[in-house]
């Protein structure tokens, strides 16, 4: 029993410290694009981080929680020793590529070392599972790239007035919130929910005529947000445009922190999945709270370095073009959460601010991205999924060897 209580000690510790890395490290970037176009101070861009990501983490971070806890590996039950080995592998890794200034892909360093445990434990490997996540993470950076250059030359249009096209970008990212899906409003399945399902299906406030998956009542619900959105967005630009698109792009990216609490959240917690399951016999809502009171202690603590990094090092873009980097990260990270997908926010938003930062510069008004930065980025990513495997194999060795420890 006393072994026990030391080895689950331990990787509690580890999940605690992995959290707090992804807090200082991952959950930053979205922001970045405020604080690059001077919409939020850096300080206060932290700040509000932490709260906002914590929130997520806990009602929207379940899914990929049990991806990183239970689908990696076959054949075996991740122990506690294998826990704290892959995540005292990743949260390291993670922590020195955010001293030395180069983010670190949190998705592929806890992937890698959970992978490189879970062998070490005697499992096989997940093919499967690994094609399923290895296809969404090379989409990621096309499909970003592309979305968010389109929306970036569409918002410079001429033809496309910023009083139109921001408030309908509103009304878009309105009809997503209503349809994320959150841990906290299960449906009778006991699967996550979601807003316009609790409020139309749940709740019976209207009829359920089913398309699909779908209800009328959802559908409703769904364009009502829409349209409060973008009715809120319009009034804002038509007293003062400029200040309207600033407050449209702290929201926005606040939205986005929000997301990437319930996708980051998960690398710190999943490797326990199992062991608060079977050998605490308590619930993972537990879990996910801990993980983010980790991220909050963790973007107040180191996310300013990260937030200047990728604001200012990767592209100067102003409001126009951080909004359309923005949108399609929202929106590929609440797909990743329906797929039980993880995912890393630096390559989210990397890719979508390369994506804005090359409308720029295809422009001709300046700006653009730093080639040598997103060189040695991409070499940080590779080497941190197979760096990690490797090293979280052996550690779990190593650590199999102290008494206790077995």
């Amino acid at each position: 029993m006393a072994s026990l209580v030391l080895v689950v000690a331990v990787a509690l510790t580890a999940s605690m410290f992995m959290s707090w890395t992804v807090g200082a490290n991952s959950n930053s970037a979205p922001v970045a694009p405020a604080v690059g176009a001077n919409a939020l101070s850096v300080l206060r861009a932290a700040l509000l981080v932490g709260v906002v990501a914590g929130l997520g983490a806990i009602v929207q971070g379940g899914s990929i929680s049990e991806t990183i806890g239970k689908d990696l590996v076959t054949g075996v039950t991740i122990t506690p020793v294998a826990a704290a080995a892959a995540l005292l592998t990743a949260a390291t890794l993670i922590t020195i590529g955010n001293t030395r200034g180069y983010p670190i892909p949190s998705a592929f360093a806890v992937t890698g070392a959970m992978v490189g445990a879970g062998i070490s434990l005697g499992g096989g490997f997940a093919t499967d599972e690994y094609v399923r996540i290895l296809a969404f993470w090379f989409t990621i950076p096309i499909a970003n790239a592309i979305i968010a250059y389109s929306v970036a030359r569409t918002l410079r249009s001429e033809s496309v007035p910023e009083s139109v096209g921001i408030p309908l970008l509103a009304g878009l990212v309105g009809y997503a919130v209503a349809n994320i899906q959150l841990t906290v409003t299960p449906k009778p399945n006991g699967a996550p929910g979601s807003i316009a399902r609790a409020l139309s299906t749940d709740w019976h406030l209207l009829p359920n005529h089913v398309f699909g998956s779908y209800t009328l009542g959802m559908v409703v619900i769904s364009v009502g947000f829409g349209l409060l959105a973008l009715l809120a967005t319009r009034w804002a630009l038509v007293g003062n445009e400029e200040k309207g698109i600033n407050r449209f792009l702290v929201v926005l990216g606040l939205m986005v922190v929000f997301t990437s609490g319930g996708t980051q959240v998960g690398l710190a917690t999943g490797p326990l999945e199992s062991i608060f399951e079977t050998d605490l016999h308590l619930s993972p809502v537990y879990l996910l709270a801990l993980g983010g009171l980790g991220i909050l202690v963790g973007a107040w603590t180191r996310a300013p370095r990260l937030i200047q990094a990728v604001s200012q090092e990767y592209a100067s873009v102003g409001p126009r073009r951080s909004i359309a980097a923005l949108i399609p990260a929202f929106l590929i990270a609440q797909l990743a959460i329906v797929l039980g997908i993880p995912i890393s926010f630096n390559k989210v938003m990397i890719s979508s601010i390369v994506g804005a930062g090359l409308a720029v510069r295809s422009s001709g008004s300046g700006g653009g991205v730093s080639a040598s930065k997103a060189g040695y980025t991409l070499g940080a990513w590779v080497f941190s999924m197979v760096g990690a495997g490797l090293i979280s194999f052996g550690l779990y060795r190593v650590l199999t060897m102290i008494p206790g420890f077995t």
